[in-house]
């Protein structure tokens, strides 16, 4: 096993480039599929050797549980600076188990909050909460708009009850829709759509557990919440048919906010804080706006591996085949030293 234990846990730095460069030189529904990919298994790998440390250093704890050959000299000299190493690793493995299910348990209960607010409006795909009440689309109405603040603007995409097939909704402030133009508005709902049928909340959750898990992977989970927000303005250009209008719409979303105190406070619904797909809820604003000011990206690019954007993708492909392969021969190797060390 060796230092090879170790290298999943810092491998994740390989993978800093890439963040960057996806967001620039990809089409945001490939960087968005890409940097998640990396997310997840570099988490795993990291949190996998983790493990195999705490295992080793578990068996050194007098009364542990463990089979006393566990502990023997040979099962220790798997693993560099073993007492060091080892005792550690159970803190940090418990920390992380913590970080992680707190941050899925936060995600449900958020989810559920959310759909309570707007559980009157049976039937309809988009809920707008005000300070009188709140309405579905097509006309229905339903009960009170729970959860929304008065005078705040902002729109966020609710997804469906967790383990459930259903579609999604729409939750946005009548503050926020006085504020936009029918075209503006349009925008709008097809931005927040994409983000429900793309099931965008899905990207955000694994990379936000994988930085919960290594917090090297933070700039991943940034870059991710950054181009899951591209892509949904992408779709909403295409469906709208007019770049500049979904441009309009972001910045005016993004202003009507920032006066009302949107995204930040204690009275702002927990959807928006807890970083649920939202108009202008991620990502810096003038770099998207600047983003549709500009020509479509292409659906497919590949960067040259020679430029500065290929190599960036080659040294984080690398370092997730390395992460990889380092923690299955961690695994492996330190399964057959402790079959060879327990007794028949």
């Amino acid at each position: 096993m060796g230092v090879f234990v170790f290298l999943p846990l810092v491998l994740p730095l390989t993978a800093w480039p890439v963040a960057r460069a996806a967001t620039q030189h990809l089409h945001p529904r490939t960087a968005t599929r890409l940097l998640t990919a990396l997310a997840a298994v570099m988490a795993l790998c990291s949190t996998l050797c983790l493990a195999l440390l705490m295992v080793v250093g578990t068996a050194q704890l007098p009364g542990n549980p463990l089979p006393d050959a566990w502990s023997d000299p040979e099962v220790r000299a798997a693993v560099p600076c073993d007492e060091v190493a080892g005792k550690a690793a159970i803190p940090a493995l418990l920390a992380v188990c913590g970080a992680v299910g707190r941050t899925l348990w936060r995600h449900v209960a958020v989810r559920y909050r959310a759909a309570r607010a707007v559980a009157g409006l049976r039937g309809t795909s988009v809920a707008v909460l005000g300070s009188g009440g709140a309405d579905g689309a097509g006309g229905a109405r339903g009960a009170h708009g729970a959860g929304a603040v008065a005078g705040a603007a902002y729109a966020y995409a609710l997804p469906g009850p967790v383990g459930r097939r259903e579609a999604g909704r729409v939750v946005v402030t009548r503050a926020l829709l006085e504020r936009l133009e029918p075209a503006e508005r349009r925008a709008l709902f097809a931005h927040e759509r994409a983000h429900l049928s793309a099931r965008h909340h899905r990207f955000l959750l694994v990379t936000q557990a994988a930085a919960r898990a290594n917090p090297f992977l933070g700039p991943l989970r940034a870059a991710t919440a950054y181009t899951a927000e591209r892509w949904a303005d992408e779709e909403a250009a295409r469906v709208v048919g007019d770049r500049r209008t979904v441009a309009r719409a972001i910045g005016k979303a993004a202003l009507a906010g920032a006066g009302a105190g949107a995204g930040s406070g204690p009275g702002v619904p927990a959807p928006v804080r807890a970083g649920l797909a939202g108009l202008a809820a991620a990502g810096p604003v003038p770099r998207r706006v600047a983003a549709l000011l500009a020509p479509a990206p292409a659906a497919r690019t590949r960067p040259s591996p020679f430029t500065a954007p290929g190599l960036a993708l080659w040294c984080a492909a690398g370092g997730t085949a390395v992460s990889a392969m380092a923690s299955a021969n961690a695994a492996v190797t330190l399964v057959l030293v402790l079959r060879a060390a327990t007794p028949l």
